[in-house]
């Protein structure tokens, strides 16, 4: 008996991502004092104006397309496979540096409360516990998320009127002080343009409903998006308030309170147990931002492996639904990290920045790939061409601000950290992209190096070939309307410089009263001709195109869904992308 797939609710979905976006509030208020001054608060509001745009960016893209993948399926249905490639190895190492430094950065808040603590075996501990929870159950991890977020929401509204209620005793002279205050970096211009570059951090997480999209409930993806922009929105920019009208700048800018800001306003406002209740609180939200990476991560790799860009081996699922081979690598992909870097997870500040930021200015870039290359495919909201390219424009400025920044206590720059991580990434998957032709490649320095070695050289040609021919074994599907030749000819090249494959069926669907285009079967042998490398079968079918045709003709013919193929349907189309499988839009 198959188990039924249970989907997130609003609540659930929310609080997976919303812990990770909602945990920024621990550090971005300090981070942005630290650059902007007496205007943080300022520079908090224009990153939710940002936001805000990217609310409909986001809700455009995945509401043409609902699948896993975030910018990596936003790509890869408008561009090519190595395109959107590019974006999920910039994804994942976001979530890579999530994991390590929120991991570690909550058992350094539980350590504040048990000194004595080991931080880096807590931190492994911590790390392998979200990932058992994963592997586990998406629905297992959503009540765990839901409870550490209802927590945290419950925390800063206690800590909020504490403050209320000392500033109304004791006023508000501190932030009129801090107002008048000179910058440190000279113009109001500079500190802003630091500053926002700085707090553009604090919506890290955002992007990460789109990478489980479709574990959510119909309807609960742009609730998720509204819902982490209010928070956001709300309490970044009132937490900075509070703290220029708590402290003066010279103090928050002191490295003890840039690391534990909130820690030391609830001291200051309410004694040692609203301190302890904001660190704990802030042990649970960093762990639960653990958790959004541990699911993010994998609904990306596995829409990867399907797309066969990553080994087949990581497809094997578990008896409650979970890719519980991708958690188990992200897992020790982190772990390594955490000590390649000795639990110094500063050194992952440039991998998490430049990779967050370029991963929301590649899903911008999708946006208007769609609007111009998927114009007819239907969408339940759409973002204004003026909105994406402000969008777009601030984030490369945020992005350009932070490989800018100089780097702090003698560690490399942002950006050289960023490239020791992320040149080996996208080697991998390039190889991954390519291994045909590096298969290939093998052979023919095989034959050359062990040509006088006959026997053994035969034998490793004839393994290695086996390799490819496996490979290129996989048949796939094009479904066609009757279009004419020079459509079916883009179909033909988007299969050769994306696929590995040597056999396509075009396939065109009769219903009754329905006659075969007169020239369509000359114009597919043609094709067969020009085409010799792949042999195309044409198959006239009986029925009408629906979601069960595909899956009757799936499982007639052993070829997965997601290697069949379709044109982008108009908005007269009677179904939805996500109705039919997973078929792909290739023109």
């Amino acid at each position: 008996m198959t188990k039924i797939h249970k989907k997130l609710n609003e609540l659930a979905a929310t609080a997976i991502c919303g812990n990770d976006i909602s945990s920024s509030v621990l550090y971005v208020s300090a981070l942005a004092i630290a650059f902007a001054g007496q205007y943080a608060w300022i520079t908090l509001l224009i990153v939710s104006f940002v936001l805000f745009l990217f609310r409909k960016i986001y809700g455009e893209v995945v509401g043409a397309l609902p699948l896993n993948g975030g910018a990596y399926n936003a790509l890869l249905n408008t561009t090519s496979k190595s395109v959107a490639s590019f974006a999920a190895t910039l994804t994942l190492l976001s979530y890579m540096a999530t994991a390590v430094i929120s991991a570690n950065e909550a058992i350094h808040y539980l350590h504040h409360l048990i000194p004595s603590m080991p931080i880096i075996t807590s931190t492994i501990i911590l790390l392998s516990f979200f990932a058992a929870l994963v592997i586990g159950g998406i629905s297992e991890s959503a009540k765990v998320a839901i409870g550490i977020f209802l927590f945290h929401l419950t925390s800063l509204a206690i800590l909020s009127g504490f403050i209320i209620y000392y500033l109304s005793v004791h006023g508000i002279s501190t932030f009129f002080e801090n107002w008048h205050m000179p910058l440190n970096n000279g113009s109001i211009t500079n500190a802003i343009f630091l500053g926002f570059a700085a707090s553009m951090l604090g919506v890290s997480g955002f992007e990460s409903s789109a990478n489980f999209v479709e574990e959510q409930k119909p309807g609960v993806f742009p609730k998720t998006l509204k819902n982490m922009w209010s928070i956001v929105s709300i309490i970044n920019p009132l937490m900075a308030i509070f703290a220029l009208a708590l402290f003066t700048i010279p103090v928050l800018q002191s490295d003890e309170y840039q690391n534990t800001l909130l820690i030391e306003m609830a001291k200051h406002v309410g004694g040692e147990w609203v301190a302890t209740l904001i660190a704990i609180d802030a042990f649970l939200v960093l762990s639960g931002a653990v958790l959004t990476s541990f699911v993010g991560v994998s609904g990306l790799l596995e829409r990867m492996t399907l797309d066969r860009i990553l080994p087949q081996f990581f497809l094997k699922k578990n008896k409650r639904g979970s890719s519980y081979r991708i958690i188990i690598m992200f897992l020790i992909l982190s772990i390594s990290v955490l000590l390649f870097t000795k639990g110094n997870v500063k050194l992952l500040a440039g991998v998490y920045t430049i990779s967050f930021l370029s991963v929301m200015a590649l899903f911008g870039i999708g946006n208007i790939l769609l609007k111009v290359r998927r114009s007819k495919l239907p969408r339940p909201e759409k973002a204004s061409w003026f909105a994406v390219i402000i969008a777009i424009i601030a984030v490369l400025v945020a992005l350009i601000g932070n490989i800018l920044m100089p780097p702090k206590d003698g560690l490399p720059s942002n950006l050289t950290v960023f490239l020791f991580y992320f040149i080996p990434a996208i080697l991998f998957i390039l190889m991954m992209l390519n291994r045909t032709a590096l298969l290939k490649l093998l052979l023919s320095i095989a034959d050359g190096i062990f040509d006088p070695i006959r026997i053994f050289a035969i034998k490793l040609d004839k393994s290695i070939q086996a390799k490819v021919d496996k490979i290129n074994a996989q048949e796939f599907v094009f479904f066609t309307k009757g279009d004419n030749i020079a459509t079916l000819n883009k179909v033909m090249l988007y299969i050769t410089n994306n696929e590995h494959t040597k056999k396509l069926k075009i396939v065109i669907l009769l219903d009754e009263g329905d006659e075969l285009p007169p020239n369509l079967k000359n114009e597919i042998s043609f094709l067969d001709r020009e085409y010799p490398e792949i042999d195309i079968e044409f198959v006239i079918e009986k029925g009408k195109f629906s979601p069960e045709k595909i899956k009757e003709l799936s499982k007639k013919w052993n070829i997965p869904i997601n290697f069949m193929f379709i044109g982008s349907p108009s908005d007269k189309f009677e179904y939805k992308v996500e109705e039919l499988g997973g078929v792909r839009l290739i023109i």
